[in-house]
């Protein structure tokens, strides 16, 4: 967490750490905090609607860890906002999140280009690049922006286009119990490779957020070998940064910690 006795941002951690972060937001007097959910609380489900929105009721796949784990810290957030008259709370729930250069063993599942699949299973994904999501945090310290937001590129695509993109390997397509024992993964984490659960991004679009990359560039970018491979002109607003009412100071110090998060929260 960081935050400068105003504003702070959580940016991941089991319950008990949500809760000693938000014990210690209270000590400094945090009026705003800002939360890093997940869009995988929605739950993946055969069911669910294309696309989600923020008004759709959580259902995190039981025994899917980074769900529930996720949906409990939005619970946890909640009861501290209520608890606080005069205080706001944003939670983000960013779609996939990619990394220049990173590819972390849950990142190709979620977001469509992991080598096996679900006989059968093809969906709807998303993948939102890293530098949009932290321009997300950044306009909610900003705007102290009380409520929840989706964070994701406009649309989705398929999950074969998704491999296309992301240079994944040749996709096997076997049966659910031997995916399970090559992948080593439970039925409830393989749920998000086969049922969709890809969102709207329409309310925060409508705060100012716009996202600056397309589902196939953020895949491209987990080609990218390093900040270096990134545009010129991206280098070049990421070093700037923004000033904003907040420890992050800038969007690039924003970067810098959920791309530190994201590593650890799928390494």
């Amino acid at each position: 967490m960081a935050g400068n006795g105003s504003a702070a941002v959580l940016l991941d951690g089991d319950a008990t750490s949500v809760r000693q972060a938000l014990a210690e937001a209270t000590a400094s007097g945090v009026e705003h905090l800002v939360y890093q959910s997940s869009a995988t609380v929605y739950g993946a489900w055969p069911d669910n609607a294309v696309p989600l929105s923020e008004a759709t009721a959580l259902r995190p796949n039981p025994g899917a860890s980074f769900a529930v784990g996720h949906a409990e810290g939005e619970r946890l957030v909640a009861d501290w906002k209520a608890a606080r008259p005069g205080t706001t709370a944003t939670v983000l729930r960013p779609a996939t999140t990619v990394t220049p250069g990173e590819r972390t063993r849950l990142a190709p599942l979620l977001a469509g280009y992991a080598g096996v699949a679900v006989r059968g299973a093809s969906r709807p994904v998303q993948a939102v690049h890293v530098d949009d999501v932290a321009a997300a945090v950044a306009l909610a310290v900003e705007r102290r922006l009380d409520g929840t937001y989706n964070v994701a590129p406009d649309g989705w695509i398929a999950d074969s286009t998704a491999r296309a993109v992301a240079g994944g390997p040749l996709r096997l397509s076997l049966p659910e119990s031997v995916v399970e024992r090559l992948t080593r993964l439970s039925p409830a984490v393989l749920a998000y490779a086969k049922h969709p659960w890809v969102v709207a991004n329409d309310r925060l679009r409508a705060e100012g957020w716009a996202p600056e990359h397309t589902n196939e560039e953020a895949l491209v970018a987990t080609q990218a070998a390093s900040w270096r491979d990134l545009s010129p002109r991206r280098r070049q607003e990421l070093a700037l940064g923004v000033t904003g009412a907040t420890l992050l100071g800038t969007v690039a110090g924003a970067v810098a910690l959920i791309r530190r998060s994201h590593r650890r929260r799928n390494s």
